[in-house]
């Protein structure tokens, strides 16, 4: 598959399905995702960002490089303790392979080792790609595959992971994110619900790819499933910007004297402190409330998560968006605030606590 990543970074178990499908609008695709189609038989036409939304994204860029750095490199060492100096990464399709580039290039430049850094797909509801699995099985030992994905909103796609890897013995189950405000697994760069600046865009930020595709007329029954290479988006690309602004940013010893220079790392590491010593509920719980309180009868309607209401305003047809009511001022939420805006999608404060902000889909029959 093709990518605008160097294949040293990473290599992609995914079948090029370019020219071969029609992008369609997202009103389109939320009637027909509504009506019972699968998503993953469509593909969305991409989100142009106004140069308002690009000025707030080079701003969050700027300001949250350095809460995702260090992220990931808290990652990268509970990795390397759990793990140990045998891993080989495999980056869910799209929004964990910039983190796994980073994870790469972190162990490679602290730990001295260059671990195989690869990407599948896999879909909720269809899981995981087995041909993807099956190439990979025959070049290394199942013990030493290690997923990995951007964040975690409310667990499904982990869910969907648990269900897919019972058919692989020995393969684990084990999920790497940087950010896992839902607490669903141990292996997380932090508990806080960061903004992945990433989470921001769409192809342009992850080697202008676009998502993970599969429909049987197009994917044969041996082949990896299917993705688009937006390559006339070459101009547009910020993939390796995004990559290069967050690698400027980590440290291979964190002290307290670092901490003290910069008080975002310090902010960041006492919230999460806080949040460890007091029993948070699983974010399924938190979700399952919402649904109640909004009379929303399909949880998968509810993103929750910066980076999942982000994705909510980029691709879906949202109802409302949520904002923690504690995080009303930051501007870690500005780009989701901006999207609301250009698209006419009421925003509401809400007490959450998981997360610091929810995307709510309702159904098309309702609105």
């Amino acid at each position: 598959m093709r990518s605008s990543y160097k294949k040293e970074d990473v290599i992609l178990l995914l079948k090029d399905i370019t020219g071969l499908v029609k992008p369609q609008g997202t009103k389109e695709r939320e009637s027909l995702i509504q009506s019972g189609h699968h998503y993953c038989e469509m593909l969305p036409i991409e989100y142009v960002p106004t140069p308002q939304y690009m000025e707030i994204y080079k701003q969050a860029l700027k300001d949250f490089a350095r809460p995702t750095a260090h992220a990931i490199g808290a990652l990268a060492d509970k990795i390397m303790k759990k793990r140990g100096r045998n891993v080989v990464l495999v980056s869910l399709a799209r929004a964990g392979i910039p983190v796994g580039i980073l994870l790469k290039h972190y162990l490679s430049r602290k730990y001295e080792i260059d671990v195989p850094h690869y990407a599948i797909s896999i879909i909720r509801g269809r899981g995981i790609d087995n041909n993807a699995m099956n190439y990979l099985l025959e070049r290394y030992q199942p013990e030493h595959l290690l997923f990995v994905d951007g964040w975690i909103g409310k667990g499904a796609i982990s869910n969907q992971l648990k269900e897919a890897v019972r058919a692989y013995p020995k393969v684990s189950s084990d999920l790497a994110v940087a950010a896992d405000p839902a607490y669903v697994t141990e292996l997380y760069g932090t508990r806080e619900d960061i903004l992945i600046p990433s989470s921001c865009l769409n192809s342009t930020v992850s080697g202008l790819i676009s998502r993970t595709f599969l429909r049987s007329d197009i994917i044969g029954e041996k082949d990896f499933h299917g993705a688009v290479y937006y390559e006339k988006l070459n101009k547009a690309d910020l993939s390796y910007h995004f990559i290069e602004a967050i690698e400027r940013e980590f440290e291979w010893e964190t002290n307290e004297e670092t901490i003290k220079e910069n008080p975002d790392i310090g902010a960041y590491r006492a919230a999460e402190k806080g949040m460890q010593q007091v029993l948070q509920c699983c974010g399924i719980e938190e979700v399952k409330r919402i649904a109640k309180e909004y009379g929303i009868s399909d949880i998968h309607l509810i993103k929750p998560g910066i980076g999942e209401t982000t994705r909510v305003l980029l691709r879906r047809v949202p109802w409302k968006i949520l904002i923690n009511q504690k995080s009303r001022e930051n501007y870690e939420l500005a780009p989701i605030i901006r999207l609301a805006q250009e698209k006419e999608v009421p925003v509401e404060y809400y007490p959450l606590k998981n997360y610091k902000a929810c995307g709510l889909i309702k159904k098309l029959a309702d609105t």
